[in-house]
């Protein structure tokens, strides 16, 4: 590999762009530790500490060590550096590193030599190429994925190193490594990219070749590698098992003419006329094994943890596979072209996975970034994982939202760079995102993955971003899905809740919840609560400690019984809404519950950030018109701060994509549920709880319980506004009213006994009639239950006329049922109110 000769063209000797006043030595990042600089900072946390950069400036230095290093921040300067700047600034310290893996091939090479090689290399990946190459990717996913079994536990990240590795092998080089080699190849890769990023840090290059072990296990690693090319272009066996495999190298197994390797062989160098060495065709290979399997099998990895996060995004996926892509259909560069929504959801994915952590250029003579002047000889590092996070080129960036890109939409070329630009754009770009979508496609047609808790991906960052952890179970994707998340409670079970959970029986309150007609995947329920709950402790509204306790009111079930036909997203986001709601609630059980000017001082920066959406569509700045916050979600400090960021992330959540007329009825509906708090701290403090009358108690219980903003939301997770006829019907607003009425009795009901027990006076309807009319507790139950009876009859006849007068509506009306069917079950079951000596949360 080190016979390649390397011809760079020397640097171009333009006179430098005249200095004004403009150009100013970039800023200094704060932070720097004596001796180590921000090393510390970057090795700790890479991703956050890159991200955190762009508040100080488009190119902001740091210090490495002994090194200075500049790290451009803006994605327009970053495409000015790999473009317009390209031959003076070729590439740096961390791909300098890998010259002793890769050799001099295209992806290390530079001017002249870098042009000439390209050349060679491109007719492997032109257009006439494609098709082929795509029905190869199809047939060997459709092989890997045929071994898999039903109830198999996957660990993804390895299956798809093991895919992608095959795909390359197959279609560029039409061989088949043996079993040692592909796990030879595997195990050496971590320790190459681990030795990379630290051998690109130490101040002097001389330190490499120090018998360290990081130094020794990348030197291994790379011996190991060349072994695995060596065998996939020359046809060599390197172990035992080999010889089972049919020969790699020449035309293949196959006898396909025009792999990677015959193109090299019959290829000669431009500058000299001579054919290319067996050197330069190793060094081609292994590049694109290096560069064709680790990220692609990550953005794989991480398309299908996105895809069971969003089943809505899945189900659209496969359905327009279905329509464009028939089920046992070869893909072809023409079909793929067709699935314009699959391609939004891979470039979403490569978006907010970038596999590059970062990347380096030198100055080699004095340059002008933008506004900054960058000396010679100094070292400019960008991270493309950071600028795809920008939340000025990509609102919500944590956020995935495969939407973004239909349309035409994204934030322009020069801000979405994951192949690169310029002379050194990925030759491979078309391959790859054909790769995405083919084997992403045979798996899900194939497989239902389903998340094993407690392990979904995580990031693991070294020179990329790696997607650890993630394990799913498979389930064919033919097979009859089974009832979501068990059978509903039978009718006995919602009748007669257990002994402890409530002091009176509620028998004739409402029938079982009506089985879901769409039926939700088994255990989605779960896992939306166990996202729940990193959610809320991740937003610092609850310590780990805290969860047991949190967990055993089983929220997400009261959401499942409600909304039996909600599902990713929207499950998500009613999930936390109800959380939050819960411990926003839970908050006034302390001093602010007392304290007229403490509850006030809550509630108004939540009714603020309702403002911008009742005056019509949500602007830029997010659906309220008010800033949206810290954008990587770091919570404000303080108990009460944590609700405000949090409400700031659902409100957002909630208005996405609806129309003025839902956002400006939900913030009415969700201002005047706030205000019951206050409100409730003043008759306490007061002392007016006792004397305040039933139509008050009605009055305060319909908008404290939060059922109308929930009754909203059921436009939302529908996907489109209830006609507007409907709205405007007086009999709708009475339904609604009695939906509130109804649902929040019944937790009367249920929380009675938990409610006497606390310190603060409680606005309870039983206790209210008991008060008021002098009557026993036997006497107030039976009239709030008989008043649920009435309601319920009432809400039956009045969904019967509207149903007849407005059909499109009827999803709207049913849900209003539902919702009520869902307070029942829940309450009958949940430990929220569970009566303990010793005081809950």
């Amino acid at each position: 590999m080190t016979e390649t000769r390397k011809r760079n063209a020397p640097p171009r000797t333009a006179p430098p762009a005249p200095h004004t006043a403009r150009a100013a030595v970039p800023p200094l990042a704060p932070g720097a530790l004596p001796g180590l600089g921000h090393a510390a900072a970057l090795l700790r946390d890479p991703l956050g500490f890159l991200g955190s950069l762009s508040r100080y400036g488009g190119v902001v230095r740091i210090r490495l060590g002994p090194r200075t290093v500049c790290v451009v921040t803006d994605a327009s300067l970053v495409h000015t550096l790999l473009v317009a700047l390209a031959y003076d600034c070729p590439r740096g310290a961390v791909q300098d590193t890998l010259k002793t893996a890769f050799g001099d091939g295209l992806l290390m090479s530079e001017g002249q030599a870098h042009r000439d090689r390209r050349r060679v290399v491109q007719p492997a990946f032109g257009p006439d190429r494609m098709a082929e190459y795509v029905a190869v990717m199809h047939q060997v996913t459709e092989e890997r994925a045929g071994r898999w079994r039903p109830g198999q536990v996957l660990d993804v990240a390895k299956e798809m190193n093991h895919l992608a590795l095959e795909i390359v092998t197959r279609s560029l080089f039409d061989a088949r490594l043996s079993e040692d080699a592909t796990l030879a190849f595997h195990r050496a890769l971590p320790d190459m990219v681990k030795g990379q990023i630290v051998q690109s840090l130490y101040p002097h290059p001389a330190l490499a070749r120090l018998p360290l072990p990081v130094n020794r296990r990348f030197d291994a690693a790379v011996r190991v590698l060349n072994r695995v090319v060596d065998q996939a272009v020359s046809g060599r066996p390197t172990d035992a098992r080999s010889t089972d495999a049919p020969a790699a190298g020449g035309t293949g197994s196959t006898g396909r003419g025009g792999t990677l390797p015959a193109l090299l062989r019959a290829a000669t160098d431009p500058a000299t006329g001579r054919p290319l060495t067996e050197a330069d065709v190793r060094s081609e290979a292994i590049t694109m094994f290096g560069a064709g399997t680790e990220t692609v099998s990550t953005t794989l990895t991480w398309l299908l943890d996105e895809l069971l996060r969003h089943p809505e995004v899945e189900a659209r996926v496969l359905a327009e596979l279905d329509e464009h892509l028939p089920a046992g259909a070869v893909p072809t560069p023409e079909a793929l072209a067709r699935l314009t929504y699959t391609r939004s959801v891979t470039q979403e994915v490569v978006r907010l996975h970038a596999p590059n952590a970062f990347l380096m250029r030198t100055a080699q003579v004095p340059v002008e970034l933008g506004p900054y002047r960058i000396p010679a000889r100094t070292e400019l590092l960008y991270s493309l994982t950071a600028l795809h996070r920008d939340p000025h080129r990509y609102p919500e960036p944590l956020r995935f939202r495969p939407e973004r890109w239909q349309g035409g939409g994204g934030a322009g070329r020069q801000s979405f760079l994951p192949f690169g630009a310029g002379k050194h754009k990925c030759i491979g770009e078309a391959f790859a995102w054909a790769e995405l979508t083919v084997a992403a496609a045979a798996i899900l047609r194939r497989w239902r993955p389903v998340a094993v808790p407690g392990a979904r991906a995580r990031e693991v960052v070294w020179t990329t971003v790696q997607a650890h952890g993630l394990r799913v179970r498979l389930d064919p994707r033919d097979a009859r899905p089974p009832r979501p998340d068990g059978p509903p409670a039978d009718r006995a079970a919602v009748q007669a809740p257990p002994a402890g959970r409530c002091p009176v029986r509620v028998p004739d309150l409402t029938p079982a919840p009506t089985p879901s007609r769409t039926a939700r995947r088994p255990g989605e329920l779960h896992t939306a609560a166990l996202r729940h709950a990193d959610w809320a402790v991740g937003r610092g509204l609850l310590a780990p400690a805290e969860l047991p306790g949190y967990r055993a009111y089983a929220l997400h079930e009261l959401i499942g019984h409600a909304f039996p036909r909600t599902r990713g997203a929207d499950l998500d986001l009613l999930v936390d809404m109800l959380g939050w709601f819960t411990i926003l609630d839970d908050r006034f059980d302390g001093p602010p519950g007392h304290r007229p000017a403490e509850a006030r001082a809550v509630v108004d920066p939540l009714i603020a950030v309702l403002h911008g959406a009742a005056g019509g569509r949500p602007d830029a700045s997010g659906p309220t018109g008010l800033p949206t916050g810290d954008p990587h979600g770091i919570p404000t400090p303080g108990p009460d701060g944590r609700l405000l960021a949090a409400w700031r992330d659902l409100w957002e959540r909630q208005t996405q994509g609806m129309s003025p007329q839902w956002c400006a009825r939900a913030a009415r509906e969700w201002q005047a549920c706030l205000e019951t708090f206050p409100t409730e701290a003043g008759h306490r403090a007061r002392g007016t709880v006792p004397a305040l009358g039933l139509p008050e108690t009605m009055r305060l219980r319909r908008h404290s319980s939060c059922l109308y903003p929930f009754t909203n939301i059921l436009e939302r997770v529908h996907g489109a506004d209830a006609p507007a006829a409907l709205h405007a019907e007086p009999a709708l607003h009475r339904l609604r009213a009695n939906t509130a009425d109804a649902a929040t009795l019944i937790n009367d009901l249920y929380s009675l006994e938990r409610e006497e027990r606390q310190s603060a006076a409680a606005f309870n309807t039983v206790l209210t009639l008991q008060r008021i009319r002098g009557c026993t507790r036997s006497r107030a139950v039976a009239a709030v239950r008989a008043r649920v009876a009435r309601l319920r009859r009432e809400n039956d006849a009045l969904r019967s006329d509207l149903r007849r007068r407005h059909p499109a509506g009827r999803w709207y009306l049913d849900g209003t049922r539902e919702l009520v069917e869902g307070v029942q079950a829940w309450t009958s079951t949940s430990d929220r109110y569970l009566v303990t000596d010793r005081p809950r949360r």
